[in-house]
This record gives C-alpha cells, structure tokens and sequence, in this order.
C-alpha cells in the first residue's frame, strides 16, 4: 500500500477541547475550590487567560470573594455536588470581565471516577440579566431571594401550571411576570384576573367571556381573559377567592385546554399556561371543603414560596433604592444615611415590598428639597417594630465625613473606598452604605465623563 494511503490513529481530544464545544462559560473545579480548566467563553466572559485561571479559586473569580461563597449565605454547588454526586442548579450573582453584577444560573454536574466517587465538577454558567437594568422585573440578591429565582428558572421554560404562595404585598404579580419573561411564551400575552376585586358572575364573565344576549346587558359578544390570553400566560391572583361553581368551570378548563363562553354552544380551543397565587392557606381550605381537592392537585403541580420581606432583610436597601430610582428626583437621596438604614431595618414590613415602596414614596414627599432623615420614614401605625440595637458600620470616621450631606456620592468618596478596600466592590460599597449596582452606576458615569 502506498505510504500516501496510511494514516494513522487519531489522538484522543483533550479535556481542553472538549469544553471548548460548549457555546457558553464552562469551568472544571475541584474539591478545594480550585479551577482546572475553563473554556474559551469562560475565558472571554471573565477577561482572563487560560493560564490566569487555572489553579485559581472559583469564588475569587466569579464573587471576588476572598471565602466561598457558602460562608456569604449562597448556596455553594460545589458543595452541593461533592456532598450528593447528583447534578444541581442554583441563581449567583457573579462579577463579569468589567465588575459588573449579572444574574447568573449555575448548571452543576459531578465529573465521577471509574469506582463513581465524585473527583470533579463541571459548572454551565447561563447569564440571564443585569441586576442594574432598568426594566428589572426582581430585586435582591439575599440567599432567600437566590434560592426563589433558582426556582423560577427552572420552571419558567416549561408548560407547567404553577402556584405561588405567600403574603400580601410580597410580589406575586411581579414574580408571574418573571416567569412569563424567561418562559417560552414571552412574545405573548400577559395577561391579570384579580379574583380577590371581582364578584361572582362578574369573574365568570371577565375569565371566560359571553355571547351577545347572554344575559340582560349584554349586547355583543364579550372575549374572555383566557381567550385574550391565548398563546401567553395567564395569571390568577388570589385563586382561592374563587367561589366553587367557578373552580369547577376553570378545573375542565385547565384539564381540556377548552372553554365555553356564558351563553355559548361551543367549546373554544385555547392555549394558556396558567399561574395562579393566593396568600391564604389552601390545604386548609381543601379541608374545610371550601376549595376543590383536585383543582389545588393541579394548580400546584410546582409550588413556590414567595419570602415575604422579613425573610429577605438583606434586600431592603436594594428595593429602597429601586424605588428611588423610580421616582422623580428620588436618585437624589442615594446614598442613604446610616440612620435612615437602621430604622428601615429594624421594621417587619407586614405590608411587604408593597408597604416598603409606600413608605418610601411617602419619606420623599416629607423630604422635599431635604435631605432624606429617618423621621421622614413614617412606619405604619399598630405595626410591630423590632427593638434593635445600633447596627455595626465599617465605614471609617475619616471616609464617613467625606460623604456629601445632600445625599449624593462624590468621585473622591468613591475612589477612597475603591483604594480603602484594593478595589473589592462590594466591600466598598458597604462601606459607603449602598447596594453594589448604585456604586457600579456611578462608577460607570466616572468612566464616561
């Protein structure tokens, strides 16, 4: 045979090569934390090199944290997948190549021996939004809140029917919305039947429509919310307000995708997913026989807990922020002073993130041309308000009289802090007495002026 006609054997691909099949940031990790490889997406995503990578800590790189993040309160998948040998997902936040916070899901699966002990993980990185844009649907990065949207991320993508609990005022309109956005469904519809405002005939008719004549008043044909929803998500709040005849009615149609209009013959094919939310105890009122057994069986297919904001403290000074931002000459305000942040820590928030933003809606009208002080922050009467005492700062006396007393952070301020913590963050934001992403804004404007 001609030497022209040999070949010989191809050589097995490296671990290197392998990953980098992956369009998205993969990284190798093992046991002490260390990374072993990463792909050239992880390499570009975090602006480093192969070889500055490797033998690096994880949390060092994407936290910029000096301990795991376990010991910061998140949920840690290396952890996680040493521990069970299974796969997992958890909600980050991480730092990008330019120290920008991003919202990140966390694909983990064990790299097993030929015995099947864990000797490795490899992690999926997905970027699902920036914490700092505009149109964010959620805010807070607290472990409460990461463990909620990891669970939204799962969910969102699939057709299943899902049941939000949790208080009122916690942001179950907000979270559906959430869902709807990261689902497959998010060029449709969106679409909101309040039960708990609407009596009976009238949520029949809102829900599910009626033909012209149906009944005295009704001179046209009515389209329903499920019709109007078709192709979308459908979100029913406070499901259980719903009286029984309805459940019936809104069980066929969740069990064969149809309705029937109040005065129709026919049955209309529709395609929804529907969430539904309550803030009351439905197991008690299956019960008590004042909700269907099988209809609770299927709106909770996946049931999530929303943490009502007691749960999720770490959070209240990004929300305050939020809602700053929001309002008109409410940026003015930010930073907030150390005083104002102890008496809204210190509050239970029966009213949850809806009470939150009126309170501060409220202290901005009291503020005026002022500057925000906490006797601005007017606490619902009768409400329990914890007993706490002065919460620790590690601002420094010499940093804390350099902060502007109309409320503003100035770039001296700023920098100061940057040099105080070797450029870390989100310690320094810490030190400022701000949330991470309003010291990322004004870095960001110190860089474009």
């Amino acid at each position: 045979m001609p030497d022209e006609m040999v070949h010989s054997p191809c050589s097995k691909p490296t671990c290197d090569q392998i990953i980098d099949i992956l369009p998205g940031p993969f990284v190798v990790i093992d046991q002490d934390y260390q990374i072993l490889a990463a792909n050239r997406a992880y390499q570009k995503h975090y602006g480093m090199e192969s070889e500055d990578l490797v033998g690096r800590y994880c949390y060092e790189v994407s936290h910029h944290s000096e301990v795991p993040c376990s010991q910061n309160g998140e949920q840690c998948p290396l952890e996680e997948v040493f521990a069970t040998r299974q796969p997992t997902q958890v909600m980050h936040i991480h730092y990008d190549k330019n120290n920008k916070e991003e919202y990140v899901q966390l694909q983990a699966a064990p790299i097993l021996s030929n015995d099947g002990e864990v000797m490795y993980m490899g992690e999926y990185v997905q970027v699902l939004s920036q914490p700092g844009d505009e149109d964010t649907l959620l805010v807070g990065g607290s472990p409460a809140f990461l463990r909620m949207t990891s669970l939204l991320q799962r969910v969102a993508p699939t057709q299943s029917t899902v049941l939000l609990l949790g208080e009122s005022g916690s942001g179950k309109e907000r979270v559906a919305e959430y869902i709807h956005h990261y689902s497959k469904r998010r060029h449709g519809p969106f679409v909101v039947v309040d039960c708990g405002t609407l009596g009976e005939s009238l949520i029949e008719s809102q829900l599910f429509g009626y033909e012209k004549g149906a009944f005295t008043g009704a001179g046209s044909r009515k389209i329903g919310l499920f019709e109007a929803a078709n192709g979308g998500t459908l979100f029913i709040d406070e499901i259980c307000e719903l009286p029984l005849a309805l459940q019936t009615k809104l069980l066929r149609a969740l069990e064969s995708g149809s309705i029937r209009r109040i005065g129709g013959n026919e049955y209309i094919k529709i395609d929804v997913r529907v969430i539904a939310a309550t803030n009351r105890d439905m197991q008690r009122m299956v019960a008590e026989g004042q909700f269907r057994q099988d209809l609770y069986y299927r709106l909770s297919a996946f049931p999530i807990h929303i943490p009502s904001l007691r749960e999720r403290k770490d959070d209240i000074v990004a929300l305050t922020e939020h809602f700053l931002y929001s309002l008109p000459e409410g940026e003015r305000h930010i930073p907030l002073s150390s005083d104002v942040i102890e008496k809204l820590l210190s509050y239970d928030y029966p009213g949850n993130v809806r009470e939150l933003r009126n309170i501060i809606e409220r202290a901005t009208i009291l503020a005026c041309d002022d500057i925000l002080r906490p006797d601005h922050v007017v606490l619902e009467s009768g409400s329990v308000i914890r007993e706490t005492g002065p919460i620790e700062t590690t601002v420094s006396e010499p940093l804390e009289q350099l902060v502007n007393r109309r409320g503003r952070l100035t770039d001296k301020v700023v920098l100061d802090a940057l040099h105080q913590t070797h450029g870390h963050r989100s310690r320094a934001a810490q030190m400022l007495g701000v949330s991470e992403r309003t010291l990322y804004r004004h870095i960001q404007r110190m860089r474009s002026g």
